[in-house]
């Protein structure tokens, strides 16, 4: 098997698949997350060519775009791999990585592991915080028509997973019922380096916008 011709034909797929989608959940929010994955591997022990497969195949099919269908991103990634020729061990990991990799409320038990999909999923929530995050967080908002803020909506930070696929709160309590808990919830060690910096920059964003929303500044 040719390794770098199976990612080749993995970013063209994936770049096909997603040409319509949402800007945050498209192909450059997976260009960015194979990049990132592949930085924090350098830095880590795990098989690349797993890092780079569920990195480029993480979001193939996101289940918020399914109704809440967890079973297509895996199942897209399978018929996909196996035309490829990639062994059956690889393709079960590869699923096993898109099954789950997503944050899902933050109150469900993760029940696989693995060094690449570690990995992988800092390198997905390294893309929801920061200035990206931020971005990414307001454009879904807009997608949705949700409300920017709305101060008498308090957070909830005690979500069940079907509530939090559910939630149709304002966009400012994404930051607390998700982005900021993510600096704490990193796997590795290069992952929780790269979060620190941009959680402070939410940090500052989010004092700033409640001093303007307050017309202090």
């Amino acid at each position: 098997m040719d390794k770098q011709k199976v990612i080749d034909k993995t970013v063209t797929f994936v770049k096909n698949s997603l040409k319509n989608r949402e800007s945050g959940h498209g192909w450059w929010h997976v260009y960015r997350v194979w990049k990132t994955a592949k930085t924090i591997a350098e830095k880590e022990t795990a098989d690349m060519f797993i890092v780079e497969l569920g990195a480029l195949l993480h979001d193939i099919a996101d289940s918020k775009f399914y109704d809440g269908d967890e079973t297509v991103g895996p199942r897209i990634a399978e018929e996909f791999l196996k035309s490829m020729n990639v062994g059956s061990d690889i393709i079960e990991h590869i699923k096993n990585i898109i099954t789950n990799i997503s944050y899902k409320g933050g109150n469900e038990e993760q029940v696989f592991k693995s060094p690449e999909l570690d990995i992988i999923q800092d390198a997905d929530r390294l893309d929801a915080v920061g200035a990206i995050g931020i971005a990414r967080t307001f454009n879904y908002g807009g997608f949705k028509n949700r409300e920017i803020y709305d101060p008498g909506i308090a957070p909830n930070l005690n979500m069940s997973k079907e509530e939090y696929k559910k939630s149709t709160a304002p966009t400012i309590n994404h930051f607390y019922e998700k982005l900021l808990l993510l600096k704490d919830r990193m796997n590795t060690e290069t992952g929780k380096k790269l979060a620190l910096h941009r959680h402070k920059f939410m940090e500052n964003f989010l004092e700033e916008f409640f001093n303007e929303w307050e017309g202090k500044r």
